[in-house]
């Protein structure tokens, strides 16, 4: 049985199991992604990790291809938006392909 806890004090409840999905687009195609969303969400697990770096390692051509994963599975399953917390983060400054390497964060 999934255990939750309080995210702060936002009301909301996250599963203490974390799905991470940094592979996601390298290691993991959309198709397994898929499977693995229906899995977690099958067993109680509601929290999902991403970041806009991921997938790693971070490349030119595996930046954002988490995210574009996870929108592209709830494009299909509007209806079970509810049913998933995201955990997101920015990158900061360097990397030239990430907002051309500086702070532009608007």
């Amino acid at each position: 049985m999934m255990k939750y806890s309080p995210l702060g004090r936002t009301g909301l409840e996250v599963s203490r199991v974390c799905l991470g999905t940094m592979t996601w687009g390298t290691q993991n195609n959309q198709a397994d992604a898929d499977v693995q969303i229906e899995y977690a969400l099958a067993n109680g697990i509601n929290f999902f990790d991403t970041a806009e770096m991921y997938s790693v390692p971070p490349t030119p051509e595996s930046y954002g291809k988490t995210e574009a994963i996870i929108g592209d599975w709830l494009s299909r399953n509007p209806s079970r938006r509810g049913e998933m917390i995201l955990a997101t983060k920015i990158a900061g400054p360097g990397l030239h392909y990430i907002r051309d390497g500086g702070y532009n964060y608007g």
